[in-house]
């Protein structure tokens, strides 16, 4: 009996593989021969926080989102191995690996630091941008960044102490919940938080946490590098922001249009996650923007 053309296969896969003496956990969903959308994770999650996006996406899109070393269900190096720039050469091998040469890139949150040191180091490789509260401009920081720059200035005990209290179950819930509206974080499901601490609570992976929030402080001498990286390659650019953000509020979003002023912003009813909370919004704009770009599978 003849039957009609099959579905496209929109199923999240689970793999792992060993990486440079690390076993790597990673989700993928779509095509192996389809163009490329690279999701590296924000800070506490993991590649869950892709969970809905990969299958909204994966029947014209190979999406792939690892869990990076010491993250998620990714093992766990010595923290010393665990910087930005450790994180940025992972996901160039990671790639390399998987035979990823060209990807559109999805920066949000600690991800943006990372993945824009990977394109900074293979420019060509970078088909497009999609920016979700992504910070790279010091002067538009928001204001719940204060004590973080108050320990950068003056590295206290005290202060390393408030930073390891905030590698907790509480405060992963305020880093998840991180300012929206009531309606808002109703929507944000308590998993994200109770999953990351349990995935990052022991002695090891609280110790390579609490290295990442002192590194930030170097990332600053980086955002001059990665504004100057998007004036001379001008990558396409999405950029998708849900301004209810302590860390990252709309100024931070508007100041990408300084060095790329024909990128496209659209400021979101939403926060920091926004995939929890405007998911149907974002997939709608990424699918547009990529098709234009085309960076894209033909439609079966």
């Amino acid at each position: 009996m003849a039957t009609g053309p099959t579905a496209p296969d929109r199923n999240v896969r689970h793999h792992r593989l060993e990486l440079d003496g690390t076993e790597v956990f990673y989700r993928e969903a779509g095509p192996q021969g389809a163009p490329a959308l690279l999701l590296p994770h924000g800070y506490p999650c993991s590649s869950y926080q892709y969970r809905d996006l990969m299958p909204a996406l994966a029947d014209r899109w190979r999406t792939v989102a690892p869990d990076f070393p010491g993250f998620g269900y990714s093992g766990t190096p010595a923290p010393d191995r665990c910087t930005f720039d450790d994180y940025a050469a992972f996901l160039g091998r990671f790639t390399e690996r998987l035979g990823i040469e060209r990807y559109a890139l999805y920066l949000h949150d600690y991800g943006s630091q990372i993945g824009l040191r990977l394109a900074i180091a293979a420019p060509r490789r970078v088909a497009a941008l999609i920016i979700q509260n992504g910070d790279i401009y010091e002067d538009t920081l928001g204001p719940k960044y204060q004590g973080l720059q108050e320990y950068w200035d003056n590295p206290t005990r005290e202060g390393r102490a408030m930073l390891e209290d905030a590698v907790s179950e509480a405060g992963f819930r305020e880093e998840f919940l991180n300012d929206v509206r009531p309606d808002l974080a109703a929507r944000i499901p308590p998993d994200l938080w109770t999953l990351a601490w349990t995935q990052l609570r022991t002695p090891e992976r609280r110790a390579i946490m609490v290295g990442l929030m002192e590194g930030l402080r170097a990332n600053l001498d980086w955002f001059p590098r990665y504004q100057a990286y998007l004036r001379e390659h001008r990558p396409p650019t999405l950029i998708a922001w849900g301004p209810q953000d302590g860390y990252m509020p709309e100024p931070s979003a508007r100041a990408y249009l300084r060095d790329l002023p024909d990128a496209e912003l659209h400021l979101l009813d939403g926060g920091h996650w926004a995939l929890e909370t405007n998911l149907a919004e974002i997939t709608a704009l990424i699918r547009d923007f990529l098709v234009r770009q085309g960076h894209v599978a033909p439609a079966e």
